[in-house]
């Protein structure tokens, strides 16, 4: 069956591949660690590397609804557990109240039963059918702060959380939850005990020509080849923000777009924009830096032929 969790590592990389994702062996382990053992996998990385990308990969490949979590600052409770409708709330009581004879016991009962329970995506992670649980994508946690992150300490170690109305509500089976953070803060040691850990880097070379093959096949090849080497010695360069996986497969899309078969300079300074976000990057490489990088591109895809 398609949500049946893989048996070996091998299977991982096979389900990993089948669903688009190029992933290296030691990604691979920890993933299938992680499922095995129903821990929480927490991946750390700089942006764009590809973590977010893992757990669609996951919902495909294991025909399990993906219920994300999108982290920012000042995120609360009633955003990513539940709230309670209180208008309606409001309603039924008005309504109570006008019929007479009200019991304030079984009034509070009535209004907060689960009819006026708003789930938000922890509560919905956690109710998830036996057999099908799903995907749950805590993503950008570094964007939310400790008072946060000390909540989900009962969830990430126990899948459940209490409702002080209706009490605790654990998962029948649990999620399968996948933390990511861009590190742009430190997550409390007692978080990260409670998951299995993996380091997301910039692919290399070889492995980032695949990626991008596999989602630009129509980009030419020599192409495909020089984006890659180009991008590739760019994030040895001490930038503001190195460009992603992310980048590289866009700015080959954008290349193939135009119909280039190869880079050139004027080609790289008209579409750097797709590559590099920040103005003093982009005017780095726009006063030279760039046609170096090309430079030793070309004389190094050329000895290598």
């Amino acid at each position: 069956m398609a949500n049946q969790l893989p048996a070996t590592i091998d299977d991982t990389l096979t389900m990993l591949e089948g669903a688009g994702y190029v992933a290296d062996r030691s990604l691979a382990t920890v993933l299938f660690l992680a499922l095995r053992m129903a821990r929480p996998l927490f991946l750390e990385g700089e942006a764009g590397v590809g973590k977010t990308e893992i757990a669609k990969v996951l919902s495909s490949a294991l025909d399990r609804p993906l219920i994300r979590l999108q982290c920012y600052e000042g995120l609360d409770v009633s955003s990513a557990v539940y709230e309670w409708n209180y208008a309606a709330q409001m309603i039924e009581i008005r309504m109570e109240e006008a019929t007479g004879g009200v019991d304030r016991n079984e009034m509070e009962r009535n209004v907060f039963s689960e009819k006026y329970l708003i789930r938000r995506p922890v509560l919905e992670a956690l109710e998830g059918e036996p057999g099908r649980a799903p995907v749950f994508l805590i993503d950008e946690l570094d964007r939310t702060d400790e008072a946060f992150e000390a909540f989900l300490l009962e969830i990430l170690s126990d899948f459940q959380v209490t409702i002080p109305e209706l009490g605790t509500i654990k998962a029948k089976e649990p999620p399968i939850v996948i933390v990511t953070t861009n590190r742009t803060r430190e997550i409390h040691d007692a978080l990260k005990r409670r998951c299995l850990y993996h380091w997301v880097d910039y692919p290399d070379a070889a492995r980032e020509l695949e990626i991008v093959s596999l989602k630009v096949p129509q980009a030419n090849q020599r192409l495909s080849r020089e984006v890659v080497h180009f991008v590739q010695k760019l994030r040895e360069l001490d930038l503001f923000k190195a460009p992603g996986v992310a980048e590289t497969i866009d700015w080959a899309g954008a290349l193939t777009e135009l119909d280039k078969i190869a880079l050139d300079p004027e080609t790289v300074s008209d579409t750097i924009g797709v590559l590099l976000k920040y103005q003093d990057d982009i005017a780095r490489i726009s006063e030279g830096e760039g046609r170096r990088i090309l430079d030793d591109v070309k004389a190094e895809l050329a000895a290598a032929q």
